[in-house]
């Protein structure tokens, strides 16, 4: 096998926009980081710049999206931004943010995936590190499950259930490589269903959703211009690549889904930390 080197971004870039949930203006900028850095988030809205590291120890909530803590940083809706580092491997980065909530551009992950290219890919002088599955894994509650395999490789199959009469039942089975991520993923955006925006305004959440950063389906039809028809699936492997790049470093596995969403990507990187720290 060939061993293949970290990486890390050559310059900085910035972004700014509006987060997703809290609707905060921020502004983020994706810094170089040395070797074995991981990924970071920095807030440099609060005194001493305090920062977490993107690793699923922190994660405190997994409630429509993923959120971090470590002390005073706290970070949430953070999953498309770590999709699309990983997507593009990315192994080292900086993510300094004044608020607590990245930009959601257009609801995909396209905007950071602009930003890396344009950043560049500095290749390190250390080399990468994978979680190679060995063994299989399952989390199953009620009708939902997510699994992970052997496999010389990194692949991801989902199925997606809406009751929805325009969704039903969506595929996606997919290698995840940097060509497949951009051509295939990245451009998937966040769905949502009117019938739960006014539930989502009282949890404090959605407040910068609209019909061009979501997808939006009220309960026959869709209010947004769909990029692909199986958009929904798409993006739930978008989220899916961002929250098992939690586990610090790629795995080297076959990930199968059926309905699953951040709390079971969350758990199932759990499962895969274990197997590794019994071993």
């Amino acid at each position: 096998m060939v061993t293949m080197k970290q990486t890390t971004l050559v310059q900085p870039v910035s972004y700014q926009g509006i987060g997703l949930h809290a609707a905060l203006e921020v502004h983020m900028v994706l810094r170089p980081a040395p070797a074995d850095t991981g990924i970071v988030f920095v807030r440099t809205d609060l005194p001493g710049r305090p920062s977490v590291q993107a690793h699923l120890s922190h994660v405190t909530n997994t409630m429509r999206a993923t959120t971090l803590e470590a002390g005073a940083a706290k970070v949430f809706t953070v999953e498309h931004i770590l999709s699309a580092l990983s997507g593009l491997q990315i192994d080292n980065c900086t993510v300094e943010m004044d608020s607590p909530e990245p930009p959601v551009g257009d609801g995909s992950s396209l905007e950071f995936v602009r930003l890396i290219e344009t950043a560049g890919v500095q290749v390190l002088d250390a080399p990468r590190r994978e979680w190679i599955i060995k063994e299989q894994h399952l989390i199953q509650e009620e009708d939902k499950f997510v699994a992970v395999v052997p496999y010389d490789g990194y692949r991801i199959t989902f199925t997606s259930i809406n009751p929805h009469p325009l969704l039903g039942i969506q595929f996606l089975d997919t290698e995840i490589t940097k060509e497949t991520y951009v051509q295939k993923i990245a451009f998937a955006r966040t769905i949502a269903f009117t019938g739960e925006l006014e539930m989502l305004r009282q949890l404090g959440l959605g407040k910068g959703g609209t019909l061009e950063n979501a997808v939006v389906y009220d309960e026959t039809t869709c209010l947004s211009k769909v990029r692909t028809d199986d958009e929904l699936v798409r993006h739930k492997v978008l989220d899916m690549i961002g929250d098992l790049a939690l586990l610090g470093r790629p795995i080297r596995g076959h990930v199968i889904a059926v309905k699953s969403g951040h709390k079971l990507n969350n758990l199932l990187t759990h499962h895969i930390i274990k197997e590794f720290n019994a071993n």
